[in-house]
């Protein structure tokens, strides 16, 4: 006679549990049955968990297992098995096909701040709780001596060892890398690996195989899988790449808490997984990649390795432990770098790793009087277990005050219809018509209007970068930066924020079809908006020229905005007039023809020295021969002429150079951008008597 099936207080189901012990123990449904003298039928009831045995079926079930009554009646744990935890190769495809090293991981630099930007997006878009923030942890943690020996053991190194010496050989990219990590690994004994814990996410549920978030992460290739409802910051599956390319190893290990159970148990799936290149061991190809975990017994993929439940004393060794059991997932990148270059300590990892944030989801950050942040990020550094830089939480405040004053204040509805003080932002609609699907719509239909929302805002003094506008959608990511184009001499120093799609809070069909419109219009990178091959060969014709058009009245609202009243300031003159003129010669008075250069933006302000700094936008045609530019900075002052002033330094740019007091432009650049700082000592009188009027003529001697 069967017992309907229950669940113990706090044990697992029965049936879910007894499939589990029985594929540990490689032993199949009909050997059950045969050695409890039960039908299949019976033993089948259980494990579908339709039914359960009797107290004394359970106890020769103990037995058969080989452990008590106690763990088949709580079912807290698995029975102990002789099933090693170990790597497990690929084999090398039997058509002979080789990958030297796996593509996805190319399509970013293995930077600090891609790392960041990516697994945190990745971390929003797996949002569990909406009416709390994603919590996300980057710890830095560097390994020597003993602490170094004992993670390599729990790792299983010795395995993995002749595996790497072997991919290290030859002359390829991913093998000279390898070589470099295995070189400084032996010579320095020395170890820095990166753990990202984000909480308050989904984890990594799923099959081991099939579809899920677990398989997507883990065992493949250019698989999104975002259940975001349309709301996700990515959509090429290329992000979680970013965790192998920063590891020199290629080796990330994971454990995850997951948001509905798997197996019956949500806590501790861990799994490891190293991409090298094709290479042969002992006679044997392998396909590169490789699995830390247990044995498989399933026909099907016996022998693969597949995740685990590991225990406390496992994770520990492993530097997997999370606190709490919010669900989520922390990666642990071994052999953590930052290939850009510009970090070599601790220090300057661990800063690069806030700026990063910083930069990047400062919007998620910020709460408004009804809603929370979407986002908490934080910072910490340790050697050897030991605290070396302490936890330091991201303070979008502190690292962009203009930006998140104008961010909380429209979610907090303090917004204005025109400046008149430093402190306020003002609001405005900006228009954006969604070009229709191509098997949606009439055709020549122009689309659905979404009204984007433009916030502004007086710059904040210590700013370095001002007049843009940062650019966002979905949750709140940082997409891109713009620059607004024929803003007006003398335009005050400003911040702007532009919220398309989700990122306004509103929902409805425009909000929705601006989102994925946007989305499309993004490259991998997910950092412009621009011509795609999704957004062409998914969109009506026309999708481009909307993108240009977004652009233009973005461009049109912040001239608007800056132009409607002078912004009460101190520091110098409020307006700047006749700020550059550039020398034609040969045209007299004559209105200028695109054959010269013409001034595209201009941004001026007074430091507290007293020096003019200017950052000059210029406008180029074709040009056979360099064009070689000798700007002079001149006082226009209240009588008299306009004496000249020395240059304290004048600085190009990527699009330009600065030469022996000349900014040179190469031919065939049509756009270049440089800077200058006025000599204080050589002003007349004082900056905020007079204006700054700056002549751009051409060099003595100069070409074109």
């Amino acid at each position: 006679m069967l017992e309907p099936s229950r669940r113990g207080t706090d044990g697992e189901a029965f049936g879910p549990w007894l499939k589990r012990q029985l594929r540990r123990a490689d032993m199949s449904q009909a050997d059950l049955a045969l050695r409890l003298g039960k039908t299949r039928a019976a033993v089948s009831a259980w494990v579908n968990d339709r039914a359960e045995p009797r107290e004394e079926t359970k106890a020769l079930i103990a037995d058969i297992l080989g452990t008590d009554l106690a763990s088949v009646v709580t079912r807290t744990v698995d029975v102990p098995v002789e099933r090693p935890v170990r790597w497990h190769h690929r084999p090398a495809h039997a058509d002979g096909g080789r990958e030297y090293g796996n593509a996805a991981a190319f399509a970013f630099d293995a930077d600090l701040s891609v790392l960041a930007r990516e697994a945190t997006q990745n971390s929003l878009d797996e949002r569990h709780d909406p009416r709390t923030p994603v919590r996300v942890h980057y710890t830095l943690h560097e390994l020597d001596g003993a602490p170094l020996d004992a993670f390599l053991a729990a790792l299983r190194w010795d395995a993995l060892l002749p595996h790497y010496e072997e991919a290290a050989k030859g002359d390829r990219k991913v093998s000279r890398s390898l070589r470099s990590a295995l070189d400084d690994l032996s010579r320095e004994r020395r170890l820095r690996v990166l753990r990202v814990d984000d909480h308050n996410a989904a984890g990594l549920t799923g099959a081991e195989y099939g579809d899920g978030r677990f398989a997507a992460v883990v065992r493949r290739q250019l698989d999104s899988h975002k259940v975001a409802a349309g709301r996700a910051g990515g959509s090429y599956g290329l992000g979680k790449a970013t965790l192998w390319a920063t590891s020199r190893l290629g080796l990330v290990l994971v454990n995850s808490t997951l948001s509905e159970p798997h197996e019956g148990r949500t806590e501790g799936r861990v799994v490891g997984r190293v991409d090298l290149p094709w290479h042969e061991v002992d006679g044997v190809a392998y396909a590169g990649p490789a699995w830390l975990g247990e044995p498989d017994t399933d026909p099907e993929h016996r022998g693969v390795s597949r995740s685990w439940w590991a225990d406390a004393d496992t994770l520990r060794s492993l530097h997997l432990e999370r606190t709490g059991d919010s669900p989520g997932t922390s990666f642990l990148i071994v052999g953590a770098h930052d290939a850009s270059g510009d970090t070599e300590s601790l220090q300057d990892m661990h800063d690069k790793l806030v700026r990063s944030l910083a930069n990047d989801f400062w919007a998620a950050m910020i709460g408004g009087r009804s809603a929370a942040p979407l986002l908490d990020a934080r910072v910490t550094t340790l050697r050897n277990g030991e605290v070396y830089l302490p936890e330091q939480q991201v303070d979008p405040h502190h690292h962009h005050p203009a930006l998140s004053r104008a961010l909380q204040a429209y979610l907090d509805g303090d917004t204005v219809e025109e400046l008149t003080t430093a402190g306020q932002v003002v609001r405005a609609d900006v228009p954006l018509i969604v070009t229709p699907l191509k098997d949606i719509g009439r055709s020549r239909d122009k689309g659905r209007e979404h009204l984007a929302t433009l916030l502004l805002t007086p710059a904040d003094e210590n700013d370095t970068h001002v007049n843009r506008v940062v650019c966002m959608r979905g949750s709140r990511m940082t997409i891109t930066e713009l620059r607004p184009r024929d803003l007006p001499l003398g335009t005050p120093s400003f911040q702007a924020v532009l919220l398309a799609g989700y990122a306004t809070g509103r929902d409805g069909e425009d909000v929705a079809l601006a989102e994925a419109f946007l989305r499309a219009s993004e490259p991998p990178e997910h950092d412009r908006w621009d011509r795609t091959e999704e957004l062409t060969t998914t969109y009506q014709r026309g999708a481009p020229t909307r993108l240009k058009e977004f652009r233009a009245a973005i461009d049109r609202t912040v001239r608007d905005l800056v132009g409607r009243r002078e912004i009460a300031r101190t520091g110098g003159p409020a307006v700047l007039r006749e700020l550059l003129r550039l020398d034609s010669p040969g045209q007299g008075g004559a209105r200028r023809t695109q054959s010269f250069p013409t001034v595209r933006n201009v941004d001026a302000r007074v430091d507290d020295r007293g020096a003019w700094h200017v950052t000059v936008h210029l406008r180029l045609p074709e040009a056979d021969d360099p064009w070689v530019l000798a700007p002079v900075a001149k006082f226009d002052v209240r009588s008299g002429g306009r004496p000249a002033v020395e240059w304290e330094m004048l600085v190009g740019s990527e699009t330009c150079r600065a030469e022996n007091g000349t900014i040179i432009v190469e031919p065939g650049v049509r756009a270049a951008v440089f800077s200058a700082v006025t000599d204080p000592s050589t002003h007349p009188v004082r900056a905020g008597y007079a204006r700054l009027t700056v002549d751009v003529p051409k060099a003595r001697g100069g070409a074109a």
